[in-house]
């Protein structure tokens, strides 16, 4: 769908919106109860919500990217010099990912 990198500010949930794809600003949108995401999203398709269950597909994938890329764990020897080559080995991860995951459940 999309992503967009930085802090958890209305400029980063902003850039988040505005890379969805078209059609997907239609959808239902679920967060934790950061004020920007609420701020930024349409409220009558956007539920901000206190507990995991509706967020635990978003946060079991934060857990993949930080296990499978060194860059985004705490004292690493691992790091990016530029923000451009942090979000350029990102990408690459996600398509990777995506391709890997399309071939997964082609074969089935």
């Amino acid at each position: 769908m999309a992503y967009a990198l930085g802090d958890r500010s209305d400029i980063t949930a902003t850039d988040l919106r505005c890379n969805l794809r078209k059609g997907y600003e239609q959808c239902r949108s679920v967060s934790d109860l950061w004020p920007a995401y609420a701020e930024v999203f349409d409220p009558d398709r956007h539920l901000s919500c206190a507990y995991r269950g509706e967020t635990n597909h978003v946060e079991r994938f934060n857990a993949t990217l930080r296990n499978r890329l060194g860059r985004l764990t705490r004292r690493t020897l691992s790091f990016s010099k530029s923000q451009t080559m942090h979000q350029a080995v990102i990408h690459t991860f996600l398509l990777a990912y995506n391709e890997q995951i399309s071939k997964r459940l082609g074969s089935r």
